[in-house]
Parts: C-alpha cells; sequence; structure tokens
C-alpha cells in the first residue's frame, strides 16, 4: 500500500509468534516502532478473542488513548475503523469494537500512581496492552497482570524503552521471565528487541544523519538509541560500576581514619541506616548496613527500631572501636523523640555516642553532588554485600518532568531504595570538609 512501510524480518516474526504467545514485550529504543507493532499484535488478538473485556493502558489515561487508541492514525481505533466507536463502561472511558467474534470493550485506563490500581481491581480482562510498562507503577502493573488470570486465552502485550537493569520492572518481572525462558520453560514468552534502524519509515540517509549526532560511546546514545538496558540520559550517578565494591576482605584491610552513621528513619515506611567511614586514602567508604521496610503485618514501632539500630551500632562499634569513639550519628531531622531514644539505647549498650540531627541546610543537591564528585574522583567505595544501596546507586534518576521545568529533582516513586541514599548522605554530608581537603 501506498505510504506504507513495510515490517522488517524481525518485526515479522515477532507478529507471528503474538499469536500464540502469552506475554508479548517489545523493548528496545526510542522511535523503533515498538508500539504500532503491538498496536498490530494487541488487535489481531482482540478481533477474535473469547473474553469480552480487554485493557489498554499507559502512564494516564491520556498517554494510553494517545498511544494505542490513536497511535498517530495507527491506533485500534484506525484499525478497526467503521465499526468501532468511543463509550463508557462502568464510568470508564473505552472503544466499544464490533470484532469477529462479537462485541470487545477495550477499557483504557492510566497506571502512573500508586493508587490507580485501584480502579481496575475485580475486573478480568481477556487480555491487556500496557505502553511505556516500565513507566506505570508497579502496583498497578502487577494488578492488570492479576487481572488477566482467568482469561481464556491469556495475553500481555508490553512495550517499553530500555532502563538500568536494577529497575523494578527487570528485577521483579522480566528478569524472571528471561531466566525461564533461558531455560525452555516459557513457552509463550514472545520478546523483540527493535531500535530506530527497523524503522523502515525513516530513510536509511535519516537514520545516519541522525546517528552522526550522537556520541557512540555514550550512555544516551547506548540507551535512549541502541535500546541496551543501562542508564541512559537521566542517570544520576555517571561512573558508579563494579569498580566501586569492594568485598569483606578488602574492608577488613582498610585502615579508618574517621566514622559517622546515618539515619532515615521511615515510619510506616522503610528505614535505613548507613555506616561509613573515611579510610586513609582520603576514600569514603559505606561499609555496612541496616534496612527494614515497614509492612502491615511487621509490626514495627520507633521502641523496636530503636533497639534494633542500638544493636547494629553496638556490632559495629564492637568489630571498629573507632565507630564509638570518635563516630557521630545523624538522624533525620524532624525525628526529635527518635533522637532521644536511641541516644538513651545507645547508652543501654554502654556507647556514649551523641545523635545528632541529619544536616539538611545545604539542600539535597549538595549531597548529591558530593556523592558524584567522589565517584568521578575514584573515592567512593561501597561493601559489595549492601545490594540495597548498590542497586539504588544504580537505579537513581532526575526526573525527566522537572528537567524539563528546569529543575533538578530525584525520582522518588518507590521503584528503588532511596532511603538508603538518603541515610548515606546523612552520614556522609558532616565529613565533607574532610573529604574535600582530601
Amino acid at each position: 500500500m501506498s505510504g506504507y512501510s513495510e515490517f522488517t524480518a524481525a518485526q515479522s516474526e515477532y507478529l507471528k509468534r503474538s499469536l500464540d504467545s502469552w506475554l508479548n514485550v517489545a523493548e528496545g529504543g526510542k522511535r523503533a516502532g515498538k508500539n504500532v507493532l503491538n498496536v498490530i499484535a494487541f488487535a489481531m488478538n482482540i478481533e477474535n478473542h473469547p473474553d469480552k473485556l480487554h485493557l489498554a493502558a499507559g502512564v494516564t489515561v491520556a498517554a494510553a488513548r494517545l498511544n494505542i487508541i490513536d497511535s498517530n492514525g495507527f491506533g485500534l481505533r484506525h484499525f478497526f475503523e467503521g465499526r468501532c466507536r468511543d463509550g463508557k463502561y462502568e464510568g470508564k472511558q473505552a472503544l466499544f469494537v464490533e470484532a469477529g467474534g462479537g462485541e470487545k470493550i477495550v477499557i483504557v485506563e492510566g497506571g502512573g500512581k500508586a493508587n490507580d490500581a485501584a480502579r481496575i481491581k475485580g475486573i478480568s480482562f481477556g487480555s491487556v496492552y500496557i505502553s511505556e510498562a516500565n513507566e506505570v507503577h508497579k502496583s498497578f502493573f502487577f494488578e492488570a497482570m492479576d487481572r488477566t488470570l482467568a482469561s481464556r486465552e491469556r495475553r500481555v502485550f508490553l512495550d517499553l524503552n530500555a532502563k538500568m537493569p536494577s529497575h523494578w520492572f527487570y528485577r521483579e518481572f522480566l528478569g524472571r521471565q528471561e531466566e525461564m525462558a533461558g531455560r525452555g520453560g516459557n513457552a509463550g514468552f514472545n520478546y523483540g528487541h527493535f531500535t530506530i534502524m527497523d524503522n523502515l519509515s525513516v530513510s536509511c540517509e535519516r537514520v545516519a544523519e541522525l546517528m552522526r549526532s550522537y556520541d557512540k560511546s555514550s550512555d544516551w546514545f547506548l540507551t535512549d538509541i541502541m535500546g541496551k538496558r543501562g542508564g541512559g540520559s537521566n542517570v544520576i550517578y555517571r561512573g558508579f560500576g563494579e569498580g566501586k565494591l569492594v568485598g569483606a576482605s578488602e574492608i577488613d584491610a582498610m585502615e579508618f581514619v574517621k566514622f559517622s552513621v546515618g539515619i532515615d528513619v521511615g515510619g510506616t515506611d522503610a528505614t535505613a541506616v548507613t555506616l561509613v567511614g573515611v579510610n586513609t586514602r582520603g576514600q569514603l567508604v559505606l561499609v555496612d548496613g541496616y534496612y527494614h521496610r515497614q509492612g502491615a503485618a511487621s509490626g514495627m514501632t520507633h521502641q523496636k527500631y530503636v533497639e534494633d539500630i542500638a544493636a547494629k551500632v553496638a556490632g559495629w562499634a564492637e568489630r571498629w572501636p573507632g565507630v564509638a569513639f570518635g563516630g557521630d550519628i545523624f538522624c533525620e531531622s524532624a525525628e526529635k523523640l527518635f533522637r532521644q531514644a536511641l541516644h538513651d539505647g545507645l547508652r543501654q549498650k554502654g556507647l556514649m555516642m551523641p545523635v545528632y540531627p541529619s544536616y539538611k541546610k545545604d539542600g539535597i543537591l549538595e549531597r548529591i553532588r558530593l556523592f558524584c564528585l567522589l565517584i568521578g574522583q575514584d573515592r567512593l567505595r561501597v561493601a559489595r554485600h549492601m545490594e540495597l544501596w548498590v542497586q539504588a546507586f544504580f537505579a537513581a534518576v532526575w526526573d525527566e518532568k522537572a528537567r524539563s521545568r528546569g529543575q533538578w529533582v530525584r525520582v522518588d516513586d518507590g521503584s528503588y531504595p532511596l532511603d538508603c541514599l538518603d541515610s548515606a548522605e546523612y552520614a556522609a554530608m558532616p565529613l565533607k570538609g574532610m573529604l574535600l581537603r582530601g
């Protein structure tokens, strides 16, 4: 047909496999045609699916309509032109389709916020398409997955731009699917990786022109264009990697001149404690930590946290005497009563350590800059066993919407353990003068 581009062999194979696959994932770089490909696969699925209700979702309802229902003239509305209409189903936006197997209803929802999951509870879907699947809130994502469990022909379609490997989407979902497929135990898993080179609507000359504008070795190019799972253009701690991790034997061999403890008290969320030390080489070392995420059944109280933390600090002081002699504790500045209780708890352990409010005068950007500076100077080390802290350094990104407004805001959406970074910063900031002199 004039005006339309053909599919590549990889795209055609992906579409063929989608006819019999329960999970269809199109991942890769930007402008790769992933969305159009999945819309066609989703439409073919709807045409003869035995179930009536289906879900089209994005970060917002508007994004879902734009990416799936319209899709620049290639959406469901155009695929089913002449036999579909917009309407409402139980108060929700929907597209009603007269398909080969009878009327189908595609409910349109947004899932960018934690409480968005409540809007699809109690509904059974025959199939689900989530565009930008790793951008929706994980509670919505998993709820949408669960809503297909009773489907007579379960089908899930996902498209996404690549993110860092430590992102929750890979850790808690896709990594498991890939692992099973690697062992031959996930026959219904259809995965396709696509880049702008697969988008035949963009000429070879135009692609070559675009490629010349990128540094081919940059994280930006590798992630956004080539679709590799890495940092991307909004990663904060560039340069943080395997070389910054140290094992227990390496830490035991270090001589420390100063220790500091930072505490982020989470209340009903996570509580994180980080022990940092400055060694004789002028490196800041994240030596050990404590992390507990509060849950409805955990029964944790401030007093229990005090007892746990006091016991943890006492253990550190026994292993590294410098923790108790010259080491200070810096606790979330709003938690005055907690600081007093912790002070008393430490005294009961025989530790006369001061507990100060966390230093926040310079603001969060200065805290971030300090760690970025240390990473750039190769003066940050993190104990390898502190997996949540390592994950947080890899996963921390700038909020792209805030950046578009000229603001620098670190994403705080529960997708990674930000509390670990906060507690490490509380411990490190009082040592800033010593570190900068080093």
